[in-house]
């Protein structure tokens, strides 16, 4: 499922799997930030553009806010983050998955 269907931009990684386009950290920025220790998640079913505040992570090394990769509605959210932040640690990126969006155009995404 790699390859097209996966892009990296600012940090997140952005995979289309078929139906919603689920956002995360990328190992990258796990490194710079050092161990998580908090998140502040977006709510599903609000809406976002590109470039919009999408999500806010405090960590031992700094606090940082990553813009939202595309234009859409947040459809899910990661639970496992609020009962136990690490997984944003986690070695394998693709489980420090934090949302999903829908009703993405998909040229935003090709764009990336």
């Amino acid at each position: 499922m790699a390859g097209k269907h996966l892009k990296k931009k600012d940090n997140l990684w952005i995979l289309f799997n078929g139906k919603e386009y689920c956002v995360g950290l990328t190992n990258e920025a796990q490194e710079e930030l050092g161990e998580i220790t908090f998140a502040n998640l977006p709510k599903e079913g609000k809406n976002y553009k590109i470039g919009d505040p999408l999500v806010e992570v405090e960590a031992e090394k700094a606090v940082n806010e990553f813009a939202s990769p595309l234009s859409g509605t947040v459809s899910s959210i990661n639970e496992k983050i609020g009962e136990d932040i690490s997984v944003l640690n986690d070695q394998d990126e693709m489980n420090a998955w934090i949302l999903s969006f829908k009703d993405v155009d998909p040229k935003e995404f090709e764009a990336l």
